[in-house]
């Protein structure tokens, strides 16, 4: 089978080198998406441009003969990479599992984001925040926002609650004399999943100046871009706002209100990064088979193209 591929390539001649390009863009143009499938959030996306932007340069600086320029930028590329894989390694370890058990499928599908938050759910988060901030009872809310949280980014995942949010619930679940009190509450959609969950502390110098639930609010917005978290305090019933590892404190119930609602109101699907680019591949890829099928007199290719063409005008 080998020698037989071998001697089909030698055969082909001045075309083996066509074949070979058109391959390794398709296999690139394939790498790519996947990517972006895997990364999704477009802070990430503006990572990895950063570092495609530096490895071009390192790339040019060497072309151009200079040597201390280009050694430099080497080093950062490889420092760069090194911190990308420790700050997306959530990102890394899902498409490490997807390639081991082979479901290659699903690495070019976005995954679907959470259903966004109505106003009745955003009043019922309010109005619960409003009462426990006015009674001074502690409290901490993670709330997804465009899609599943991986429970392993969870020092513990806590108690499974599957239940509907509403304001009375969740004072319910932050009174002193509980037994979940002390943990966050996960809310995805319009259902309230679990209580009593341990989260990771921020360990940021500043940080250590706050309480614990206001660091663990920092720790998994810091850890998990798709989410945030709503930190009632229990000594001056101040309210705060964690999101990307950034706390908004205080906060009044009105401001509160205002921030939940420009952060869960309905988006464009991912802004139709992954998608756009499949679309692009497909016009691609039918261009270049139908060149190919020219060069090397193959009909049956030029068919496939057009039939590809017209599916994707339908």
């Amino acid at each position: 089978m080998r020698d037989w591929w071998k001697q089909w390539l030698i055969n082909l001649g001045w075309s083996q080198s066509l074949l070979l390009g058109t391959l390794d863009i398709v296999l690139v143009l394939a790498l790519t998406y996947m990517i972006l499938v895997i990364i999704s959030e477009r802070r990430t996306l503006w990572m990895v441009r950063g570092f495609i932007i530096l490895m071009l340069a390192s790339a040019l600086s060497g072309r151009l003969g200079l040597p201390l320029l280009s050694f430099v930028l080497e080093k950062l590329v490889i420092g760069c990479a090194v911190a990308m894989a420790v700050a997306l390694q959530s990102e890394f370890r899902r498409f490490l599992e997807q390639l081991g058990r082979g479901e290659f499928r699903q690495l070019f599908q976005p995954d679907r984001l959470a259903i966004p938050k109505s106003d009745s759910v955003i009043d019922e988060i309010v109005e619960a925040v409003k009462e426990l901030s006015k009674n001074r009872i502690g409290a901490l809310l993670i709330v997804e926002t465009t899609g599943p949280i991986d429970e392993r980014d969870f020092s513990v995942p806590g108690v499974k609650l599957n239940a509907e949010v509403s304001k009375e619930l969740i004072q319910t679940i932050f009174q002193p004399k509980t037994l979940l009190h002390d943990g966050a509450t996960l809310i995805r959609g319009s259902r309230l999943i679990s209580s009593g969950i341990i989260l990771p502390l921020s360990g940021r110098t500043a940080s250590r100046q706050l309480g614990t639930r206001h660091r663990a609010a920092m720790g998994i917005t810091e850890r998990v871009e798709n989410c945030i978290c709503v930190v009632v305090s229990e000594e001056t019933g101040s309210i705060s706002l964690a999101e990307r590892g950034t706390l908004n404190r205080p906060l009044t119930i009105k401001k509160l209100k205002e921030s939940l609602e420009a952060l869960l109101s309905p988006t464009v699907d991912r802004e139709a990064v992954a998608p756009g680019l499949l679309s692009f591949v497909r016009r691609i890829g039918g261009k270049t088979l139908a060149l190919v099928s020219r060069l090397l007199g193959l009909p049956r290719l030029r068919r496939a193209t057009r039939t590809t063409a017209s599916r994707d005008k339908k």
